[in-house]
Order: C-alpha cells, then structure tokens, then sequence
C-alpha cells in the first residue's frame, strides 16, 4: 500500500542528486544581497562540513536548486538540515521572528543517467533567466559564472547547449 505522506527517501545514499526546495508559503524571505549571500556562503559551508561537491546552483528569495554530489549515507538529510537550520536562523533573527517556519517542501531527486545530469545542470545554471528575466551571468547567486570559468570548455559548451525545457522539475515559485 502507498501511503502519500511518506517521506521519499528514509535514507539515502552517495550518489548525484538534484535538490529544490522553497520557502513556506513561497514567501520572498531571503529579498536582498544580504541575504542571499548569507543563503550563499551558508549552503557553501555546510556543503564542506558534510561532504557534498556542489556542481551547480541557483538560490533566489523564495527557493534554490542545488545538483552535487553526496558522497555519503543520509547527505541529503544531513546537507539540508543544517542549510536549512542555519538560513532559518539568519533569516528569523534578522525580522525579528523566532521559531517562524521559513522552509517547505525540499525536493531531491538521483541523477541516474548522462543526459539527465547535463539538462539539470544545464537547467540550474541557466534558472535566473526563467525566474528573473536576469542572464545567468550577470546573476550573483547562481554558479554561471563560476561555471564557465572553472569548466573545461568543450564540457561548459556541452552542457550549456544541452536541450533542458523538457525536464520535469518542480519549478512553480
């Protein structure tokens, strides 16, 4: 029997994965620089204290995408937790909130196959266009930038004319 409130994952493990997830209510919590680059420098950090090797971002005032690499048992659980106990403690503290819900509904989903990483990442990197109308270049809070400087460029060509309009990801903020 399938029970609709489970849980998608009890455990997971190392693997690449794609995670989304926003904030309750859709709420445009996290609305400047400052506090976007809190949201940054917090998802940074925690990715190195609990393993993961980010691949691709894009954090925006109400939700993110995250694809990387979870190099072991219950990194999702681990990685998200901590991100999102330290962005809800910022961001509570900063309004003058306590224990107010920021989070909601974090999705994450294994990358099993060649074609599915290029489009997620070709989709991650690119989503400020989508959300913002902004190119992902000019977009501090997203990894394009870093991305093509960092790729070696037949790898950063591919993926950026990689087809991705036609993946289903849950994207309605």
């Amino acid at each position: 029997m399938s029970w609709p409130h489970a849980p998608s994952k009890i455990v997971t493990g190392p693997g690449l994965y794609i995670i989304t997830a926003g904030t309750y209510q859709k709420r445009h919590l996290f609305h400047n620089q400052d506090h976007l680059r809190v949201v940054e420098e917090s998802l940074f950090d925690v990715a190195l204290e609990v393993g993961w090797e980010l691949q691709a971002w894009a954090l925006f005032s109400n939700h993110y995408h995250i694809v990387g690499i979870c190099n072991e048992f219950d990194g999702i659980r681990r990685l998200t937790s901590k991100f999102h106990g330290r962005t809800a403690q910022y961001i509570n503290k900063f309004d003058e909130t306590p224990g107010r819900q920021v989070w909601y509904r974090c999705r994450d989903t294994m990358i099993t196959n060649e074609k599915s990483y290029l489009a997620r990442l070709a989709y991650v990197h690119n989503n400020s266009r989508k959300h913002l109308n902004v190119m992902p270049e000019d977009y501090e809070f997203c990894s394009m930038h870093w991305f093509k400087t960092k790729a070696e460029r037949p790898f950063c060509e591919t993926v950026l004319s990689f087809p991705y309009d036609d993946i289903s990801i849950d994207d309605d903020f």
